[in-house]
Formats: C-alpha cells, structure tokens, sequence
C-alpha cells in the first residue's frame, strides 16, 4: 500500500553526529493513518520534505522508520510555494470554503498561471514517484485537494495500479467551480474523476459530482464517488487526556473558571472556523440573558494557521479586537468574559474538551470537523455541543447537537443559551447518544473504507 500526502508521518532533524532524528508528523491525515500503518513493512508513503531536516533526510534516500518507507521529495522551494501558498491554499482552499470576496477575489492572471504550472510539477513530482516504486497492481490512497492531479497522472501511466483520492475538504457546488479558469476546473475534475473519489459526507460527494458533470459534461465517464467518514482515535485521545501535560492544563483551567460554567471552543486560527462570529454571539447572550454575567467563561482555545497569508495575519488580529470588545463591555474585577489563549498545545485543547459545558463549533463550512466528535468522546460533564449544518460532521450527529447556524448571531446566542439551561437530565441522555454517534467510526474503519474501494469493492458495515 502506498499513502500519498502532501505532509510526511515523520519529520526529521540533523543531531551534532550528522544522524537524523525522528518525530512524528503533524496533521489530521498522519494522526489518522500512523497507528494504523506503524509496523506494517508493506506500507510506503510519499510525502513533501518540508522542513531541513526533511530535506536531509530526502537527499539520503528513502528512510525506514517503524517499518514504513518513506519517500520525501526535496522539491524547489519556489514550487513549494506556488503549489501550497498561492493554489492550495489561496485559491483551492478558499474555493471549496466558499471565502472568496468574488467582487475582488480571485484574480487570475501571469501570476497565477506561473503558479499553476507549480501545482502542476508538483503533483507530476508525486505522481513520478508513485510510477517508480509501486509494485504491479498496489493501491494508492492518494489525499487532499493539495494533489488532485495525482491520480490521474498516475493513471495514465500505470493502469495497473489501483488508486483512489480522498478529500479532507468540503468540495465546490457546480457554480462555484467556474469560478476558476476552464482549463483548471476541467484538468482538476478529469484527474479526480479517473479514479474512485472519496468524501467525509453525501454532501461534499454531490456537489463533487455535479461540478464534474458540470464541468465534463453529461456524458463524461466519472469514476463512482464514496463516503467514507473519519472517527476519532478514542484510545489516543484517552492517552493524551491522562498525561502529565494534559492534567496540569486542566488544573490551570480550574484555577481560572473556577465554579462557572464553560463555553469551550478549539481551533486553528482560520476563517472558515467562523471564530469572530462566536465572540459576537457570545456578546448577545450576555446582553440578552444578564443571569449569565460572571457565571461563565468563553474559554478560546485557538491556535495559529497559514501565517504567511495576509488574510490569516487580519483575521488573528479581528479575533483579538472581538475578545476585547466582550471583555472591555462585560468584565468585572472578578470576571474575565472570555479567556483568549493562542498557544498550539495539543494536551491544553484536550484537557479543554474533558471540562466543557458547552462546545461551539459554528464553523462556516468544514470537510468534517474532528473536534465535534473528539469533544464527546472526552467530556466529563455532560456537556451540550452546539454544531453549524455547515460542518461535515453534523450530518452524522444532527440528531444529539444544537444546530447553530454560522451566520445567525441570534440563533447561536440562543443555542448557547438553551445549552448553558438545559436540566441535568436531558443534558445527560443528550451527551450518552452523541458518545455514541461519535464513537460509530474509527480510523481503521475509514482506512477499511478506503482499501476496499480501491479494490473496487463495497465495504462491509
């Protein structure tokens, strides 16, 4: 089996002997597929050397590390960065999201087409790697919109091979995908639609297939789409909460909220998580129910992103500027209304979600979101989750959430409102079922899934 991913498991780092030192990866794919992989001599994975030591490492050659082969490629920087910064993250990103400011963004001209050859060589780059190593007929999971032309370069040249891509990502409708130029939308959709294309919900997998048929044609040959949702790692997650870091997180959190309620939100620092929008409807609440001033905390647990993006830089600052609107019109001497925290600690975010009462997650559209299905499984207080339509993950768990509509302050101060009041016991009969709906799907299940339509097989259930 070969894995390609635009981030490796491991990254590396040169000690004073000239050997290489190893630690394992960041991103949601790695976290997902590591424990499942580590061990298994059978598995290569192909990724981008990304920091020195990666490209140390890639010069070396392949590097065995817990029986994984792993193949870095030490692209040019330059490519690096038209592929990631200015294709995948500026423009595909933003597309699928639906973040474009389409009176002024997006702008293609001889700046992006430049940068579009990049994304171009660079998924070449890893689809010429694929064609090297893989053995006659082995599957391929080739992930994320960062190398969606992956799969069809590879097809092209090795028929045998047995590929299938995933989107982490939401995915355009059939009018947002003409938003990019019609040479891009049709060789994007021509290479996904070579091969079976995978999604976390019906939703993002519809909208693929009618920007396909959209883009293609009617009669255009499109490979069957699947759904394939990811579930936490519950076993992971209880090692992370039960750690010395973890525990010391939570007693800060302790000292600071004391006997108030929490209103608990994580993530990255990133438009699409709708982050302002939860202070202001925070500020409503206080404003519409005073019975909840110096009762509870909005602790914000966010972190940073993409911060060579200008946008990502603005919006950190609007967060900012929105915390100390709340704080500056509510607090008291005694009373922070919101505690604003940027620092990227995995174990603090955790020890978070054991000691919410309430979990916001009023994201404006999300491939899934993790979080929603992590914060369940690692509550010790019952606590209600108040989850926008917009995210993937709601359409598994709509039935035990809150909705909260990303764009209505209203409905969402209303939301946290009828969360912060609801009777113990319906809390509690609340929280047992979404345990349950969050705990349906594991990441070996979606690796099953995954394995088994590119065998070209429908998985068991």
């Amino acid at each position: 089996m070969i894995v390609v991913a635009n981030r490796g498991p491991f990254s590396f780092t040169r000690r004073e002997d000239g050997s290489l030192a190893t630690r394992r990866g960041a991103g949601g794919v790695v976290s997902a597929l590591l424990p499942l992989l580590s061990g298994r001599p059978d598995t290569t994975w192909i990724a981008a050397a990304i920091a020195p030591g990666d490209r140390l490492a890639a010069a070396r050659g392949e590097q065995v590390v817990e029986e994984i082969h792993l193949h870095l490629l030490d692209l040019d920087p330059e490519l690096s960065r038209l592929h990631y910064d200015v294709v995948s993250n500026a423009t595909l990103w933003f597309l699928h999201h639906g973040l474009f400011d389409l009176i002024r963004q997006p702008r293609f001209d001889r700046r992006f087409r430049a940068a579009w050859e990049g994304y171009v060589e660079v998924n070449r780059a890893f689809a010429d790697r694929v064609v090297g190593v893989a053995a006659e007929h082995e599957i391929a999971l080739v992930q994320d919109y960062q190398l969606a032309l992956v799969p069809g370069l590879v097809r092209s040249r090795r028929p045998d091979l047995r590929v299938v891509h995933f989107t982490h990502t939401p995915f355009c409708g059939p009018n947002s995908i003409r938003v990019l130029p019609d040479d891009v939308a049709t060789t994007l959709c021509g290479s996904m639609a070579s091969v079976p294309c995978g999604f976390h919900t019906r939703r993002w997998a519809r909208a693929y297939e009618a920007s396909t048929r959209e883009v293609l044609g009617d009669d255009a040959d499109i490979a069957p789409w699947f759904v394939a949702s990811l579930g936490p790692d519950a076993a992971a997650l209880e090692e992370v909460a039960a750690s010395p870091e973890a525990r010391a997180s939570g007693r800060d959190l302790d000292d600071l909220v004391g006997d108030r309620a929490v209103i608990l939100r994580t993530d990255r620092i990133e438009p699409s998580k709708n982050v302002v929008r939860g202070f202001l409807a925070y500020d409503l609440l206080l404003e519409q129910h005073p019975e909840w001033r110096e009762r509870v905390v909005f602790v914000a647990l966010v972190y940073p992103s993409r911060q060579g993006r200008p946008e990502y830089l603005a919006y950190a600052q609007e967060i900012e500027q929105a915390v100390d609107r709340v704080n500056e019109r509510w607090g008291t001497d005694g009373w922070v209304p919101v505690l604003l925290d940027t620092r990227d600690d995995f174990p603090r975010s955790v020890a978070g979600l054991t000691r919410y009462d309430v979990l916001l997650v009023n994201a404006m559209r999300d491939g899934l979101n993790l979080v929603a299905k992590e914060g369940p499984l690692l509550n010790r207080r019952d606590g209600v989750v108040c989850l926008s339509p917009g995210a993937g993950a709601f359409d598994e768990l709509r039935e035990a959430v809150l909705p909260v509509h990303p764009f209505d302050l209203t409905q969402t101060a209303d939301a946290l409102h009828r969360a912060l009041s609801m009777p113990p016991a319906e809390r509690a009969a609340l929280a047992g079922r979404l345990r349950d709906l969050a705990a349906a799907r594991s990441p070996s299940d979606w690796l099953a899934d995954l394995v088994a339509h590119a065998e070209g097989e429908e998985p068991s259930r």
